[in-house]
């Protein structure tokens, strides 16, 4: 459990800082201490010498012992009555030399003694001051156990404080996790997320709520596509059906020419369902995804398109990239160059189906044109006039491709419906097609950066196209 791990975490650390604190004070304590019982015992030697050479007896203290080691060897307690200590090593040689400083300690039964050989001159011997420390070594339990209850009750104060912190702090993030737990139970997207703060869970559910839109949003799509595939589906599937049954019916019994008829309406209707089952597959899974975005130069790309469905359809298909000031072919590297970023399956593929509508719903004598130009890098770009999104977005330099033909156009409310998926627009309903052809456009194009556009050309036919960005020079990038 999470909320567990870091109340183990903090406690950890706050017995680490409270042990490396304690040990570092304890050190500098025992230093300090062991110092002191040093001076007091050099005091004491000092005062009892003193009392020594005025010719009187020191009195005693509980926690001292004095006794005079002559140079012989002999040890005389000064306080009568009591048991003579032994001499540290080394106390001999400062009795008789008479001069001199020793300090040692020794043990007698389980008490330990600090020990102070001084030297009282030549012939006197040495003066052996020792001190107890049973106190200090009783302080010294005292002062460990007490740091240990304190360390204990610390660690169990921080380990409750921090459980019922990091509860609170983490109590948006349970909340998420049952919301999300929630979702994945019931699979309903509409689940309520908690309240976003500012913190970085805030921040976190904010993002789970973009995500959980992006879903919607998917899955609403995914609706649509298949109640309006079911719908386009089923007229060439009624079509094919009703003319086999026909030809079950008859056995033969059909003049050529119907059944020639019958047969043509089969192939027609079967190359329609085919082109739509094509289509829909393209728009669900978006084939170019795997594509990545190059420098492509897109008055090369529409002369490519162009000259393609010149020879397939045999009508007139002009290309003009007067508007980009003569840099045709020119490279990414260059100022004023018509590239742009995109991917070059996705590019031709909607310049394609620009084409492909435009020849559609123009009379077969008449000329599409396809026109590459700079947008403005603004607002108010000449393409926000003639269709919505069909301006360069701010602050960004693109360039624009432009579909004209000179069909019956495009009514003014029909300008953003025609990017929808299977849209007819009124008066379409028999020609041939799916509805599918401008809705890939904008999904690919989007997909891109760009925006599409749609309106009435200059000669009254329709206008159809898009934008992209144009590719920023590698010298601009440095």
């Amino acid at each position: 459990m999470l909320r567990t791990r870091i109340t183990l975490v903090v406690v950890a650390a706050t017995l680490l800082a409270i042990v490396v604190s304690v040990v570092s004070s304890y050190r500098g304590v025992t230093a300090m201490v062991a110092d002191q019982f040093d001076r007091a015992l050099v005091d004491r030697a000092d005062a009892v010498a003193a009392v020594l050479d005025a010719g009187r007896v020191p009195a005693e203290r509980p926690d001292t012992a004095e006794q005079l080691l002559l140079p012989d060897g002999t040890v005389r307690p000064l306080a009568p009555g009591r048991t003579a200590l032994p001499v540290p090593p080394g106390a001999l040689d400062v009795a008789r030399s008479g001069e001199g400083r020793l300090t040692a300690e020794t043990t007698v039964g389980d008490r330990t003694f600090g020990v102070l050989v001084q030297g009282r001159g030549e012939g006197h011997g040495a003066l052996v001051v020792s001190q107890d420390y049973a106190e200090a070594e009783r302080m010294d339990q005292e002062f460990l156990g007490r740091i240990g209850w304190t360390t204990a009750g610390a660690a169990a104060v921080c380990a409750a404080l921090g459980r019922l912190l990091i509860g609170r702090i983490l109590r948006p993030m349970r909340r998420l996790a049952r919301a999300a737990e929630r979702i994945s139970s019931t699979q309903d997207l509409g689940t309520a997320l908690p309240a976003a703060g500012r913190d970085e869970v805030g921040r976190l559910t904010l993002a789970f709520e973009v995500m959980l839109d992006a879903l919607r949003r998917s899955r609403e799509a995914q609706q649509r596509l298949v109640q309006n595939a079911s719908h386009e589906l089923r007229t060439p599937l009624t079509s094919v059906r009703g003319s086999a049954e026909l030809l079950q019916r008859a056995r033969g019994r059909l003049a050529p020419e119907d059944e020639e008829k019958i047969l043509a309406t089969l192939v027609a209707e079967s190359v329609a369902l085919d082109e739509l089952v094509r289509e829909l597959v393209e728009l669900a899974t978006d084939r170019q995804a795997d594509e990545d975005r190059v420098p492509l130069d897109l008055a090369a790309a529409a002369e490519d398109c162009a000259d393609r469905f010149r020879r397939r359809t045999g009508r007139v298909v002009d290309v003009d990239a007067a508007g980009t000031a003569g840099t045709v072919g020119a490279g990414p590297d260059r100022d004023g160059a018509v590239v742009v970023l995109a991917r070059p399956r996705a590019l031709h593929r909607c310049i394609d189906n620009l084409l492909a509508n435009a020849v559609k719903f123009s009379p077969g004598d008449t000329p599409v044109t396809v026109l590459v130009e700079s947008a403005p890098a603004g607002p108010d770009g000449d393409g926000d006039r003639r269709g919505a999104g069909g301006g360069a977005r701010p602050g960004v330099p693109c360039v624009r491709l432009v579909v004209r033909d000179l069909g019956p156009g495009i009514r003014p409310e029909e300008r953003d419906a025609v990017f929808d998926r299977f849209y007819r627009g009124a008066g379409t309903q028999s020609t041939p097609g799916s509805g599918l052809g401008l809705a890939i456009v904008h999904d690919l194009v989007t997909a891109d950066g760009g925006t599409v556009f749609a309106g009435t050309g200059p000669g009254g036919g329709a206008e159809v196209g898009f934008t992209l960005p144009r590719a920023v020079p590698a010298a601009r990038r440095g």
